[in-house]
């Protein structure tokens, strides 16, 4: 059986079993979690809640979630030497400065344009569909007051966020080994960038050495990523059930138009969008892309996170899209930082339902100051799971919208933040395709050859 039909097998399975275990216990696993944190005895515990909801919490604490974890932990693991070696080789195999400025304009350019249109897409439809205001006061206030404490969380990282003028000043780091340590995606693609800048500069004599020595070490981390993937499977079927046997369905009745309002703007931008894109700017059929790059969004919907993802994004790209090295070394790692479409969608989208929750009419003017935020935001969006809430707080107050409605969403923020990691991720990878295409040197008849 192939690597991405085990995922997927162990995807349904865990969706599967993790549902069944909440509707048998009642729906009442997420109170049994936070009695069990909150350090309450056995006793008083099975008093509180029925016997299948804590042993499905059990499971969930000494079993699934620590199995998705370490599945997890691997592949973060290997995320700082995989951008640090890919991003400084495709720097240098592209050779010339200048042709490292061209690549790079051109790279951002699609970036911005895509993540501009995914926030478009999702204003268009939250305006057409308007699920803010099918939201009753009952269930609104129901929501804030089980959320309030998480949402006072994430406005104070907000508070903590500097955006502005100082993100742009802070992504030239200090210290790049610090950046590495606390996982400062943007300060350390800036030195990988500059590095391999750098060895442009340098004789061959002097630079090959260097070079070597970084395609060992990214050779070594393709190796680490083989081994971590044999997990995949049971860490997907964890990290599924942790999330299934908490919340089962019981979310998704109060804010379902909500959700499927974001779904539909996803698969839309997904299907439609990138399917055009391909067509017209590659000349790829997008059933044989999307049949090549299902492992990543497989990867991509598991995990949550486009930094987790990016070993598995990398070798997509280079072995089943048969991109070089080189475009794809330097495309990948920063689309999984800068390309934020699924993200930007999600933003949009939640602004103008809160708005509608509110009441509050925002005008045509203040929707695309919206779109320009949400782009924005979205290239500062942490690539790991509900990294991007922070920040969303930071967009709704700036259209007058308190940040603590952000609790109306919070709930069912994680299976949304799945599909959008997936649309993020794909996006990554239509993105090297119009990239590679862009520089020449590859074409659709590459797949055909490698088929």
């Amino acid at each position: 059986m192939k690597l991405h039909t085990q995922i997927l097998l162990g995807l349904a399975l865990g969706a599967a079993a993790g549902v069944t275990a909440n509707l048998l216990t009642h729906q009442q696993v997420a109170l049994a979690s936070q009695l069990l944190q909150a350090g309450v005895s056995a006793d008083s515990l099975a008093a509180a809640v029925p016997a299948g909801a804590v042993w499905v919490e059990r499971a969930n604490r000494y079993a699934m979630g620590p199995v998705g974890q370490v599945f997890l932990r691997m592949l973060f693991m290997v995320v700082i030497p995989l951008v640090f070696t890919s991003l400084t080789l495709g720097v240098a195999g592209l050779g010339d400065l200048r042709k490292v400025g061209v690549v790079g304009s051109k790279t951002v350019f699609y970036f911005l344009a895509s993540t501009a249109l995914a926030a478009i897409v999702g204003l268009v439809l939250v305006n057409a569909v308007r699920p803010g205001e099918g939201l009753s006061e009952a269930v609104r206030t129901s929501l804030m007051e089980t959320y309030r404490t998480e949402a006072s969380e994430r406005v104070s990282q907000a508070a903590a966020t500097q955006f502005g003028i100082q993100t742009f000043v802070n992504i030239v780091p200090r210290n790049p080994i610090k950046a590495a340590a606390d996982l400062d995606m943007l300060g350390l693609i800036f030195f990988s960038l500059v590095f391999g800048a750098a060895l442009t500069l340098l004789p061959k004599e002097k630079s090959g050495p260097v070079v070597r020595l970084l395609e060992g070490v990214g050779e070594a981390v393709i190796k680490i990523i083989g081994m971590a993937m044999k997990l995949a499977p049971y860490g997907v079927f964890g990290l599924i059930f942790v999330v299934t046997s908490r919340f089962g369905f019981a979310l998704l009745k109060p804010l379902g138009l909500f959700v499927l309002t974001v779904l539909a703007g996803l698969v839309f931008h997904t299907v439609v969008n990138f399917s055009v894109i391909l067509r017209l700017l590659v000349g790829l059929n997008p059933l044989v892309f999307f049949g090549r790059v299902r492992s990543a969004m497989i990867t991509a919907f598991s995990t949550s996170s486009s930094n987790a993802t990016l070993p598995t994004t990398l070798a997509v790209a280079e072995q089943e899209l048969k991109i070089s090295p080189t475009v794809a070394g330097f495309v990948v790692p920063l689309g999984a930082t800068l390309n934020m479409n699924g993200t930007a969608l999600f933003e949009g989208v939640v602004v103008l339902f809160l708005a509608q929750v509110m009441g509050l009419h925002l005008s045509l003017a203040t929707q695309v100051i919206v779109i320009v935020i949400a782009v924005l935001t979205a290239v500062g969006a942490a690539g790991v799971p509900g990294g991007s809430i922070p920040l969303l707080v930071i967009v709704l107050q700036a259209v007058g919208i308190p940040g603590e409605y952000i609790a109306l969403v919070i709930g069912v923020d994680r299976l949304l933040d799945m599909c959008r990691t997936t649309v993020n991720v794909t996006g990554d990878l239509t993105a090297a395709c119009v990239v590679a295409r862009w520089e020449g040197g590859w074409t659709p008849d590459a797949l055909r050859a490698g088929a």
